[in-house]
C-alpha cells in the first residue's frame, strides 16, 4: 500500500482525523484527562471519610451535598469516561487495523464522529459542575426517584430543568454510550472483513478477539439503557411518570435497565484487559499462549453468562427468593470461565523463561489482584452474604479489585508494552518499576484495609462518620485514614507516569522497531506506523504465539514470516521482506 498520500493540514491530520491511530490517541488523551478529573474528586471526598468538617487543601470545605455529587461523578467518571475509552475504543482503535493487517477501520469516518461524540458528552458531563444546583449526587446508578426529580413536578419549567445537573448527567450517559456503539461496529465490522491474507480467525491475537467479544456484549446490553436513559431524561425535562408509581411507572424498572447493562459492563472493560494480558504473557515467558481456542470459548461462554446475571445488584430490593437463587447461581458460575482463562495464564508462565520487564510486572500486579477482587466477588454473589454486606464498604473495595487492575493495570500494561511500537522511543525502565510498585503498593494500602470496616458494619455514601461511633470504633477509624493516606499517594505516584511519558516522548532516540522479540502483526509494521500502516498488505502464516518453536533459529517466528531459510531472523531490528501481494488479494 502507497503510504504517501497527499498532504494533510493539522486539523485534518490531529484533530478531525479518520487514521485509527490518532483516534485512538484521541480517546486515550481524553481518558487521561478524566482520569485526573475522576482522581482529583476522589482525593476530596476520601481526605473528607479521614478528616470530616476539615478544610481539604486545594478545595476547602465540602458540603454533604457536594460529597454525594463527587463520589457519583467519580464512580461515572471512572467506569464510562476512563475505563471505556482508554480499553475498548482507545486499544481497539490503535490495535485491529495493525494485529489483522489492514489500512484502517471499515469506517473512519464513522470513526472519528464517534470519537467527537464521546468528547461532547464528557463536556456536557463536566459543564454539570457549573448549573444552578450542582452535579449530580444520586449515586452513580441514578436510582429514581433520586434522578427522576421531574415526576414531583409534572408539569417542569423545561429549561431549567434540561440544564439541571440531573439531566445533564443522564444526557451525558445517553450520549458516551451512542459514541461507544458506534465504534463498536466498526470494530466487528473491521476484524470480519478486512483481515489479511491468511489471518484465518483462529490466528487472530486473543486482545483482538476479546475486544470484539466486548464489543459485542456492550451492542446486546446497552439498547435497554439507553432507552431507560432517554425514559429518565423525559421524566426531569416533560415531567413524564415512566418511573413515577403514582401514574403508573416503576422505579424498579429503571434497575432493571441499568444493570442488564451495569453488569455486562464490567466484563466489557475486563475482556480487552485480559486481551493485553494474552498479548504480554506468552512475549516475557518466551513460551506459546497456553489453550489458545479454549480461551476464545471460555469468553464466549462468560459473553452468554454476563447478561444472565445482573440482578445479583438487586438481592435487597425486593425481589423473589427463587430468582435470587437463580441469580446467585448464575453468578458463581460465571466465575468458571475466568478461572479457566486465568489457568491459562498460570499454565503460560509455568517453566517459561521470564522476563521481568516493566510490562510483565503490570501483568502479574493484574492476576494478583484481581483474583482478590474476584474472591470476594464469590462472596458477594450469595444472596445471603450480600444482604449483610450489601452498601457496605466490603463492596466497594471488592469493585476496586476488580476495576481498579483492569482499568489502570491493564491500561499501564499495554502503555509501556506498545509504546515503542506506536512513538518509536522506550519508555525508562526504572522510573516504570518505581511506578509500579507505588501503584501496586499505595493501592493495597487503600482498598484492602476496608474489607475490615466493610465486615464491621461501615456503610458506604455517609460522608461523615463522627456520630457511628458504634461501628467506627479503633482500629476502623485509623483504617480510614491508612486509606486515605494511601490514596492521595496512589494518586501522586501517577505523576512518575506522566513525568516518564513526556520526557521519553522528547529525549529518548527513536529507532527502535521490535525490542521484545514479539510474533504478532503489528511488530512487522514501521515504527511508528505510517498513514496506512503498511507498505504492501503482509500475509499470514502462522499463528500469534510463535515462541521458542525446537525447529526455529531464532526463539520467535512473526506471523508474516514465510518458514524458509531466506527468512531466518538475525536480531531485533530483521526487516522482513515485505509481501508482494495486491491489495486486490487483501
Amino acid at each position: 500500500m502507497d503510504a504517501t498520500l497527499h498532504k494533510q493540514s493539522f486539523w485534518n491530520k490531529y484533530i478531525f482525523s479518520t487514521d485509527h491511530k490518532v483516534i485512538g490517541m484521541q480517546y486515550i488523551i481524553m481518558g487521561i484527562i478524566m482520569a485526573g478529573v475522576g482522581g482529583f474528586l476522589a482525593y476530596v471526598f476520601r481526605y473528607n471519610l479521614a478528616y470530616a468538617k476539615a478544610s481539604i487543601p486545594l478545595f476547602g470545605h465540602l458540603s454533604a451535598q457536594q460529597y454525594n455529587a463527587f463520589v457519583t461523578c467519580h464512580g461515572m467518571i471512572m467506569v464510562f469516561w476512563v475505563g471505556m475509552p482508554v480499553l475498548l475504543s482507545g486499544l481497539g482503535n490503535l490495535l485491529i487495523p495493525l494485529m489483522i493487517g489492514t489500512d484502517d477501520m471499515a469506517f473512519p469516518t464513522v470513526n472519528m464522529l464517534s470519537f467527537w461524540i464521546f468528547f461532547l458528552s464528557a463536556v456536557v458531563l463536566l459543564s454539570s459542575f457549573f448549573v444552578p444546583g450542582g452535579a449530580f449526587g444520586g449515586g452513580w446508578t441514578m436510582y429514581p426517584p433520586f434522578s427522576a426529580g421531574g415526576y414531583l413536578n409534572h408539569n417542569p419549567e423545561f429549561f431549567k430543568a434540561l440544564f439541571s445537573g440531573t439531566a445533564l448527567m443522564i444526557l451525558a450517559v445517553a450520549l458516551e454510550l451512542v459514541a461507544m456503539l458506534m465504534g463498536g461496529i466498526n470494530f466487528l465490522v473491521t476484524t470480519i472483513n478486512k483481515r489479511a491474507k491468511g489471518m484465518t480467525p483462529f490466528r487472530i491475537p486473543v486482545v483482538i478477539w476479546f475486544i470484539n467479544i466486548a464489543s459485542v456484549i456492550f451492542m446486546f446490553s446497552v439498547g435497554p439503557l439507553v432507552a431507560g436513559a432517554f425514559m429518565l431524561l423525559f421524566d426531569n425535562i416533560l415531567g413524564t411518570g415512566f418511573y413515577d408509581p403514582a401514574r403508573g411507572g416503576d422505579p424498579m424498572l429503571w434497575e432493571h435497565l441499568f444493570w442488564f447493562f451495569g453488569h455486562p459492563e464490567v466484563y466489557v472493560l475486563l475482556l480487552p484487559a485480559l486481551g493485553v494480558l494474552a498479548e504480554i504473557l506468552p512475549v516475557f515467558a518466551r513460551k506459546p499462549l497456553f489453550a489458545y481456542k479454549p480461551i476464545i470459548y471460555l469468553a464466549l461462554v462468560s459473553a452468554v453468562l454476563s447478561v444472565l446475571v445482573w440482578a445479583h445488584h438487586q438481592f435487597v430490593a425486593g425481589i423473589d427468593p427463587r430468582m435470587a437463587t437463580f441469580f446467585s447461581i448464575g453468578t458463581i458460575l460465571i466465575s468458571i470461565p475466568f478461572a479457566g482463562i486465568f489457568l491459562s495464564f498460570m499454565a503460560t508462565l509455568w517453566g517459561g523463561s521470564i522476563r521481568f520487564t516493566v510490562p510483565m510486572m503490570w501483568v502479574l500486579g493484574f492476576i494478583g489482584l484481581f483474583l482478590i477482587g474476584g474472591l470476594t466477588g464469590l462472596f458477594l454473589g450469595s444472596n445471603t452474604f450480600d444482604i449483610y454486606a450489601h452498601d457496605t464498604y466490603f463492596v466497594v473495595a471488592h469493585f476496586h479489585y476488580t476495576l481498579f487492575p483492569d482499568i489502570f493495570f491493564g491500561f499501564f500494561a499495554a502503555v509501556y508494552y506498545w509504546f515503542p511500537k506506536f512513538t518509536g522511543k522506550t519508555l525508562n525502565s526504572a522510573l516504570g518499576k518505581l511506578h509500579f510498585w507505588a501503584t501496586f503498593f499505595f493501592f493495597n494500602g487503600t482498598w484492602f484495609v476496608l474489607f475490615f470496616n466493610g465486615l464491621a458494619g461501615q456503610h458506604r455514601r455517609i460522608n461523615d462518620y463522627s456520630d457511628f461511633s458504634l461501628v467506627m470504633k479503633e482500629p476502623y477509624m485509623t483504617f480510614e485514614k491508612v486509606a486515605t493516606v494511601s490514596a492521595i499517594l496512589l494518586i501522586l505516584s501517577q505523576f512518575i507516569f506522566l513525568y516518564n511519558l513526556f520526557t521519553s516522548l522528547a529525549k529518548a532516540k527513536k529507532g527502535v522497531k521490535n525490542p521484545w522479540e514479539a510474533a504478532t502483526l503489528e511488530w512487522q509494521a514501521a515504527s511508528p506506523p505510517p498513514h496506512g500502516n503498511f507498505e504492501t498488505y503482509p500475509v499470514v502464516y502462522r499463528g500469534p504465539y510463535e515462541y521458542s518453536l525446537p525447529d526455529a533459529n531464532e526463539d520467535y517466528l512473526p506471523q508474516s514470516v514465510p518458514s524458509s531459510p531466506e527468512n531466518t531472523i538475525t536480531n531485533n531490528d530483521y526487516e522482513h521482506k515485505s509481501s508482494t501481494a495486491p491489495i486486490a488479494a487483501h
